[in-house]
């Protein structure tokens, strides 16, 4: 075995321990849905200060800690409570209290002293944990959102897998600590160990720390892996930057040992702003410096953390600390991290091809479904209490709706983008008219040459693309008898239908061309490279295989031209059919005519 494969070898185990880490935090969660955690009925930050007394109840009154006596303003004896030793209920309950919002096993009974100027100071103050009322809306938050969170972490851990690098790796360090799963199940069983929900703690203050190092370090070399000499020295710095943040978040779990140390949990978490800002700054600089066609991928990257970053900082700071003044419910700090869900895509959809589509077509369908799904959500957000009181339905029942739900509006979302993009998009009605016309231009062809040029010419300039070819059957071969658009006459003039680019593919769908079969002097090369190979075939035969470029702007063609090219190809084999059928019969009537007056028929072919 090579010192490479050896070294490969070991990083996808590493990777895969660090993949079923990241499961193992969030994937117990889903079982919140089945069984509800419970909760002592308040949140503290990290200096031991009460900044709520209700948690996740409806009312104060239903929260343990108000009943308990427990007021905002209070404040925890942190150095009463200090983990020493560890293996202790009070060490336990302390961890459980602090760092804002926590959850507990139902039943848990915890022991809590406050500090000087509170009323109870001095006591010994026993919390029964009580289980919050649930809800529909919140059961089908929890379960999108942890659906999510696998998602964007197997996302994440696959891009390493099929391009392991620098850029990747980045990436799925952030997405181990930064996606939109939520860990309250993991860190509620934890509390039954002190000394491991500390180490776990310490470690995730770490990946925290890498998570924002790896995702500058995705920013500098997203979506081609390559970096820019210009920014090599910020690369550099990154270890430094990781070393620090690292450290802070460490000495942050100090409050478990009697320490004030909200002010560090602060700074990581500003700092997490901060890193948003400088990757933002980032990408938006490196763009000038990319082929369009990787300036598209850019764009997603861009559009990804433009709508998810915000909505994870608004949410981690409404989490985690009283830094904010104003209270965000669970429910609504759940929508943000789903929101957060959408970096995750467009990252992994930009990272594994090297095509894509115009970010602006998912965000137009994404805007669509926001529109339909507003009235819905507004009115549930409100009213979910009391229709939960109106109709009792056992936990699991929660698993069953959010089902059904997800499919409603998945084609809710799919018959709405239709009809909208129908109304409002005048490039995409101005297209479906130009390739009719060019159907019915196709039909009336008199020649297999002119049924050529309408196949390149007529797409090239309908959907703006960079080059477009065909080749079209003769014998055992397929030959350009045209240059097309893009094309040079020195260029390939004939592909063998059995060779890889097209083999098992000439009857069927369009399909995408692997780059790494045209990277050669036969094809254009650079923003010309074919990238979509447009079979123009019947049931029983292929008649012409259209190879087209991507679009000058760099973006790939999406679903609906694709189709547009399809319909136009089922009208073009009907049209050489046509032209075939047309110049049999010509030599026929030719040969005919020999026969009858003992002449030579002028010799022709077809086209």
């Amino acid at each position: 075995m090579s010192v490479g494969t050896g070294g490969r070898r070991l990083e996808r185990l590493l990777l895969a321990v660090l993949t079923l880490y990241g499961l193992a935090l969030i994937v117990p969660d889903f079982y919140r849905l089945a069984r509800p955690l419970g909760s002592f009925g308040f949140f503290a930050n990290n200096d031991g200060l009460i900044f709520d007394v209700k948690g996740p109840f409806a009312e104060e009154s239903a929260s343990p800690a108000w009943q308990a006596g427990l007021r905002v303003g209070d404040r925890i004896d942190l150095p009463k409570m200090r983990c020493i030793p560890v293996d202790t209920n009070t060490c336990a309950t302390m961890l459980a209290a602090r760092g804002g919002q926590q959850r507990v096993m139902p039943g848990r009974v915890g022991a809590l002293w406050l500090a000087e100027g509170s009323p109870r100071a001095g006591e010994r103050i026993d919390l029964a944990a009580r289980t919050p009322p649930s809800n529909w809306l919140l059961d089908l938050i929890v379960f999108l959102d942890q659906g999510a969170g696998a998602l964007f972490l197997l996302g994440a851990a696959w891009l390493v897998w099929i391009r392991p690098g620098p850029m990747t790796w980045g990436f799925f360090i952030y997405a181990v600590q930064f996606n939109p799963g939520q860990e309250f199940e993991f860190y509620a069983r934890l509390q039954q160990w002190p000394a491991a929900l500390l180490a776990q703690e310490v470690a995730s203050g770490l990946f925290q720390a890498a998570g924002y190092a790896g995702f500058i370090l995705f920013a500098l070399r997203a979506p081609t892996g390559r970096i820019e000499t210009q920014w090599r020295p910020l690369e550099r710095a990154l270890p430094a930057l990781t070393i620090a943040l690292g450290a802070i978040s460490v000495l942050a779990v100090g409050s478990a040992f009697g320490y004030r140390t909200e002010v560090l949990t602060r700074i990581v978490l500003i700092a997490g702003l901060f890193v948003s800002v400088l990757v933002l700054f980032i990408l938006l600089a490196r763009r000038k410096d990319l082929e369009p066609q990787d300036f598209q991928r850019l764009r997603w990257v861009i559009w990804g953390c433009l709508i998810g970053l915000p909505a994870c900082v608004v949410a981690s700071l409404a989490q985690s600390t009283s830094l904010i003044e104003f209270s965000l419910t669970e429910d609504a700090i759940g929508l943000l991290f789903l929101i957060n869900g959408i970096l995750g895509i467009f990252v992994v959809e930009a990272i594994r091809r090297p095509r894509v589509i115009n970010v602006s077509i998912p965000l137009r369908r994404a805007t669509v479904l926001g529109l339909l799904l507003s009235a819905p959500a507004l009115f549930l957000h409100g009213q979910i209490e009391e229709l939960h009181d109106w109709i009792h339905l056992p936990a699991w029942a929660s698993l069953v709706i959010a089902s059904i739900l997800l499919f409603a509006i998945s084609r809710l979302h799919e018959h709405g983008v239709r009809l909208l993009e129908g109304l409002f998009d005048p490039d995409r009605r101005g297209a479906e008219a130009r390739f009719a016309q060019m159907e019915r231009a196709i039909l009336a062809a008199r020649s297999a040459d002119e049924i050529d040029r309408l196949l390149t010419e007529g797409p090239a300039r309908a959907l703006a693309l960079s080059s477009a070819a065909v080749y079209r059957s003769d014998g055992d071969q397929m030959r350009r008898y045209e240059n097309g658009v893009g094309w040079t006459p020195e260029m390939a003039v004939v592909l063998d239908p059995n060779a890889p680019l097209l083999a098992g593919k000439t009857i069927g769908p369009s399909f995408e061309i692997d780059p790494e079969r045209t990277r050669q002097s036969d094809f254009p090369q650079g923003p010309q490279q074919p990238a979509l190979a447009l079979p123009v075939a019947d049931a029983l035969r292929c008649f012409a295989v259209a190879l087209y470029g991507a679009q000058t702007s760099g973006a790939s063609l999406d679903g609906a031209d694709r189709h547009a090219l399809e319909k136009l190809a089922a009208a073009a084999s009907a049209a050489y059919a046509r032209v075939e059928r047309e110049a049999l019969r010509a030599r026929i009537a030719a040969l005919e005519t020999q026969a009858s007056t003992g002449t030579a028929p002028a010799s022709g072919a077809l086209g």
